[in-house]
């Protein structure tokens, strides 16, 4: 495997070893512009289709589903739980308490209620995803890769809980700036930011195995070359990145632990949400139960995510962003909750976007890469809106 492929080339010489938050959103405001451009058409379109339904539009973006579970927890703290009529429990420790935490900082210095707390900041939160998922672009693949990477994730189909007071935003974030830290080589950051991550949402599972992957690799790679004097010094910064990057999981799964008493209390907890590992199979099920139609039309659409997945193995991706993107959609597949989520649980995989948005790079006109940004624009706005106004839960 190439050398590029495990661990990034150091900086060259002369440059600054940090590079200036100025000169990087600077470089990123097109980007930005290009996600709050695709983003406000989403918007726009729900606005006048909840109006038009009479249904108040702030509510079903920050007063429903799991973002009402955040509100508690930010308001009350944990100690919640609901008994199902089949007698089961969902407890609201299945959920990780950074969300929360912001939502209750924010509410506590500002006019916001927890409610419009939770909104504005997933709505930061996109913006600085959209950020970091540019600066992996165009370190990847130059700066209009960046920004169309940008956009595409704005468009993506349920983009639209890009926009509620969910966790998807905040996790893609820090997810997309550690791998951008691991591709410059600055290894305690990315573990920092994946310690964040991890006291998000469980995914972050794929961010630790990117970094611990990646770390596993250079080690192996030096080796191999004959390279071992001081090979574990010379690479501390590593090995101390990695260690870091399970510590907010870790640290959120004991605390469940210690709170239930029982060291397996946080997976039964997540067991009881129906959000156990069970290889695929009740994806399987799932599909077997549709009618023949409608089946088909999703195996065509899982066949076009393999597709994709094989784009970015064939784009030879680096391979701490080739793991992370293959890593959540696994998790994503493999779990055995409520099939509608599943698409929201990938978003979060951005490197998936990576093979279209050098391709759309490739264009020759501008008008005819915005003629298709506009167009999966205005489809993701359709589907988000139709989704929100009554289809079930994202």
């Amino acid at each position: 495997m190439p050398d590029q492929q495990t661990r990034p080339r150091p900086a060259a010489p002369g440059t600054p070893s940090t590079p200036r938050v100025r000169s990087l959103l600077t470089a990123a405001v097109p980007a930005l512009g290009a996600y709050a451009a695709v983003r406000a058409v989403g918007l726009l379109v729900f606005w006048v289709s909840a109006s038009a339904a009479g249904k108040d539009a702030l509510h079903l973006l920050g007063g429903r589903w799991d973002s009402v579970w955040y509100q508690r927890i930010a308001e009350n703290g944990y100690g919640w739980s609901v008994t199902l009529p089949d007698g089961g429990v969902h407890s609201d420790l299945a959920f990780f308490p950074l969300l929360p935490a912001l939502e209750r900082g924010l509410a506590m210095v500002t006019p916001f209620t927890v409610h419009g707390a939770g909104i504005a900041v997933a709505w930061l939160a996109g913006l600085l995803a959209a950020w970091g998922i540019f600066a992996v672009g165009a370190r990847l693949y130059g700066p209009r890769a960046g920004v169309l990477l940008a956009a595409l994730w704005g468009a993506y189909p349920t983009a639209f809980v890009q926009s509620m007071a969910y966790t998807e935003t905040l996790f893609t974030a820090l997810a997309a700036w550690s791998l951008y830290a691991v591709l410059r080589d600055r290894w305690i950051a990315a573990g920092a930011l994946c310690v964040l991550a991890g006291l998000t949402r469980p995914s972050a599972a794929a961010l630790i195995a990117a970094l611990a992957l990646t770390a596993v690799a250079v080690l192996v790679r030096d080796w191999r070359a004959g390279d071992r004097r001081g090979l574990l010094r010379r690479n501390a910064r590593m090995l101390l990145g990695v260690c870091l990057a399970p510590l907010g999981w870790l640290a959120y799964v004991v605390f469940v632990a210690v709170r239930q008493g029982s060291p397996l209390a946080y997976f039964d907890v997540q067991a009881q949400w129906g959000n156990s590992i069970d290889g695929g199979r009740a994806l399987a099920v799932f599909i077997a139960g549709l009618p023949l139609p409608a089946a088909l039309g999703l195996c065509a659409a899982l066949g076009l995510l393999g597709w994709l997945v094989f784009l970015c193995v064939r784009q030879r991706q680096p391979l701490p962003v080739l793991v992370y993107g293959v890593a959540v959609v696994l998790i994503s597949l493999v779990g055995s909750g409520y099939f509608g989520s599943r698409p929201r649980l990938m978003m979060p995989a951005f490197p998936l976007l990576l093979p279209p948005a050098v391709a759309l790079a490739g264009l020759r006109t501008t008008v005819r890469t915005g003629t298709v940004v506009a167009a999966l624009a205005v489809g993701s706005a359709a589907y988000g809106a139709w989704t929100l106004l009554g289809s079930g839960p994202p």
